[in-house]
């Protein structure tokens, strides 16, 4: 039996959240769909319990997407800054969403041809930025691969995911959640590599390691694929990345 089935089988979630955001307090009791090093579905448990380090370093693991929306006309992506209400990683800048398919919901646990995160990420881009679904059709995420990382936030929390990332090229009209995110912004390329550079600037850990590995590459390679208008697309990146295996992410 491996580390994560072991501790999905004793996770235990005994902490107060009394003192915190109460919305965000009530987030945590959704389900996330827990998962062993390879991806394999195991259970469900809620967020409270994923995100405690207590359970992270028994090695609870559980499945996450991030989506990069990018904008077609000029191939920019759209950050958000993380609300300071948030009980994991506040005030942060990060991709376009970053979040989990829930058990609460059957399409979501959906894993042929990605489905489920696809779905969740739908729904959550509509939660976090007012995205209307309508711009965020699902058959139009491009899947490229999924990382596994392990992230503390402070004290008590962090984040053991296993993430599948999701380009989306939209068009879409962003009325934000201020108690999900603070600001957001479009940057191209070099404007983003700016922010890494500023001191000032702190960003998710997940973000970090995408752009470390992954994202400047796809990117170059987005802009590279453009179609007859000018406009970049997501879907034009199919084939691009085996994304038949989880990464481990170090």
């Amino acid at each position: 039996m491996s580390r994560a089935t072991e501790a999905a089988k004793a996770a235990l979630a005994s902490i107060d959240l009394s003192g915190y955001d109460a919305e965000q307090s009530r987030l945590m009791d959704e389900r996330c769909i827990l998962v062993d090093e390879q991806d394999r579905a195991l259970g469900a448990a809620d967020k409270k319990t994923c995100h405690l380090m207590e359970n992270i370093n028994k090695g609870l693991l559980h499945r996450a997407f991030s989506a990069f929306v990018f904008r077609p006309s000029d191939g920019k992506l759209l950050l958000q800054q993380r609300a300071t209400e948030k009980i994991t990683f506040p005030d942060m800048w990060t991709n376009t969403c970053c979040s989990h398919p829930l058990d609460d919901f059957e399409e979501e646990k959906v894993e042929k041809d990605q489905l489920g995160v696809k779905v969740a990420a739908s729904r959550k881009l509509e939660h976090e930025l007012g995205i209307p679904p309508s711009q965020t059709p699902v058959d139009q995420f491009q899947y490229l691969t999924k990382i596994h990382y392990l992230a503390p936030s402070s004290g008590m929390w962090g984040e053991h995911e296993v993430d599948y990332i999701l380009f989306l090229t939209a068009d879409v009209d962003v009325t934000p959640n201020l108690n999900e995110i603070r600001d957001f912004k479009y940057v191209a390329k070099d404007e983003l590599q700016a922010m890494f550079d500023d001191p000032a600037n702190s960003f998710t850990p997940w973000f970090k390691l995408i752009a470390r590995d992954f994202l400047f590459g796809w990117w170059d390679e987005l802009l590279k694929r453009k179609n007859d208008k000018g406009h970049v697309v997501a879907k034009r990146l199919d084939g691009l990345v085996d994304g038949s295996k989880v990464v481990k992410m170090d």
